[in-house]
């Protein structure tokens, strides 16, 4: 199918979606059209692909599932407005319901199913472009398949003239070996539409108005009915169950995949690879296996993603590296790290060379440039300042049951590892923590905060309370070995006594229970 161009593309009066179907063989509460594929609903994909036509009137009819698929479309174009179609008595029907609503009935009407996600915007404006320079009644977007089955036949006369569509259900033999079948997307001269839907009949297996018989009551007038037959069959394809669901994502997934990598991003694996339809990436970005990449995320250029990892709603910036993490809600900044094995939830920003380490979760929480939550802990609900380092194993306990509380820790920071920050609680500029401590109160610039309880040695516990353990046993061979060293060495009994009853801390040194 070569595109047709005009000096100025045609604008229809109005689109038409058929969205009301109960689609009983996706065996599902979820009405059809609300499943989802590729980051967009099946509705979502065909109303971003009219809504690119600028029509005067976006019509989306509904029936079965009303409620969620009006409050749906809502989301998808607030100008789209839903047409309610109690009864399913047919798409001809359908569509006579639409165009009652239209102020005025003149122009072009393209009417389109909801649950076509494959159909693109070009394919639209070419059909539109085609219907209005050929100054045809009704113009039919056709594919030719190896098997036809299921689908509506296109009964050609003499040339490209269409003389009818024919159900598979009404067809005879002979128009059951045609392979040229009906997409379910038309274009249509509207006031010869209207005229044409008054006359359709329920004379069918089904007992219903078929928008398809249109085309044989304006060919059967004398008027043009002309087919468009696009080039890949793929772009037609409906989904009734969720084979053909799973099975058009497919499709959908390998068409993104290969419109990125011709603009310069580096897919190792596209068949682990996911990236939704609202997926915004730059050249030079690299997706190792196992990457998926949903909603609104956005990669800027030179990042390196995976193996492994989800990202949902993530803006990232230039040379950053992600690492089997799980992502959502948050914006890492240049060459800032993440990973492996990290969960950063929404309100997470890390900025510019930081790094969220392995086995980290953070959520709510500024990380400022430079700073380092290297490895087990959990921030949450805090403000990090630049350069400041968060030893291992530190969690910020921002919960007390019933309510939130914050905590800011300054820049230059030093935390210990297995430290807790109580919230709410401040530690200033340049501070320190030792290993081991649990802070409560603010800790000033420069100071190093010590929260730590004294160490209480008991001697002889094992023996006493887990008598006949491998514990004691290792134990009372240690106290032999040391008897008989000192024995050895001349030096008095109990000299070297290796611990006391009752010990205060060690002196903390301005470095302890740092890691990187």
């Amino acid at each position: 199918m070569s595109p047709v161009e005009p000096v100025s593309p045609p604008r229809p009066t109005a689109v038409v979606v058929l969205a009301a179907g109960e689609g009983t063989r996706m065996r599902s509460s979820t009405p059809k059209v609300l499943r989802e594929i590729a980051g967009r609903t099946l509705l979502g994909h065909v109303v971003h692909a009219a809504a690119a036509l600028n029509p005067e009137q976006l019509l989306v009819v509904v029936g079965h599932g009303r409620d969620q698929v009006v409050a749906h479309l809502a989301t998808l174009d607030p100008e789209a407005r839903p047409v309610d179609q109690v009864e399913q008595l047919g798409t001809g029907h359908a569509v006579r319901l639409a165009l009652d609503t239209l102020p005025r009935v003149d122009g072009v009407v393209v009417v389109v199913a909801a649950d076509s996600p494959l159909l693109t915007s070009a394919t639209l404006a070419d059909l539109l472009a085609r219907h209005v320079l050929a100054g045809a009644a009704a113009t039919v977007l056709t594919a030719v398949v190896s098997d036809p089955t299921g689908y509506g036949r296109i009964i050609r006369g003499e040339g490209d003239e269409v003389l009818s569509i024919v159900e598979q259900r009404d067809a005879d033999a002979q128009q059951l070996e045609v392979d040229e079948i009906n997409s379910g997307v038309f274009a249509f001269d509207a006031e010869l539409l209207v005229k044409a839907l008054k006359q359709l009949g329920v004379e069918n297996s089904q007992g219903e108005e078929y928008l398809t018989d249109v085309v044989g009551l304006l060919s059967a007038a004398g008027h043009l009915v002309l087919a468009r037959s696009v080039a890949d069959p793929l772009e037609v394809l409906g989904v009734n169950d969720q084979a053909q669901l799973a099975a058009v994502g497919a499709h959908l997934r390998d068409r993104i995949i290969g419109d990125w990598q011709r603009a310069g991003v580096v897919v190792v694996d596209p068949a682990t690879t996911w990236i939704d339809a609202t997926v915004v990436l730059s050249v030079d970005v690299t997706l190792l296996p196992g990457t998926q990449l949903h909603g609104a995320t956005t990669v800027a250029a030179g990042v390196r993603i995976g193996p492994d990892s989800t990202l949902r709603d993530v803006v990232v910036g230039e040379s950053a590296t992600i690492i089997r993490s799980h992502l959502e809600g948050s914006e890492i900044g240049a060459d800032a790290s993440v990973g492996p094995f990290s969960y950063v939830r929404p309100g997470t920003v890390l900025g510019q060379g930081g790094r969220i380490g392995a086995y980290v979760e953070t959520k709510n929480a500024r990380i400022g440039a430079g700073s380092k939550v290297p490895h087990l802990s959990y921030v949450g609900d805090a403000v990090i300042g630049v350069g400041t380092n968060i030893g291992a194993a530190t969690i910020f306990v921002n919960y007390d049951g019933v309510a939130k509380h914050h905590t800011v820790v300054g820049d230059q920071v030093r935390i210990g590892s297995d430290t807790m920050l109580v919230a709410p609680v401040t530690i200033g500029d340049g501070a320190y923590t030792a290993a081991g401590s649990v802070i409560t109160e603010d800790v000033p610039p420069g100071a190093m905060a010590v929260g730590r309880a004294k160490q209480r040695n008991i001697r002889g516990w094992v023996s006493r309370r887990r008598a006949r353990t491998p514990s004691a046993e290792a134990a009372a061979r240690s106290a032999t070995a040391s008897q008989e060293a000192q024995s050895g060495s001349g030096a008095p009994e109990g000299e070297s006594e290796l611990t006391s009853d009752v010990t205060g801390t060690a002196p903390v040194d301005a470095n302890e229970g740092q890691t990187e």
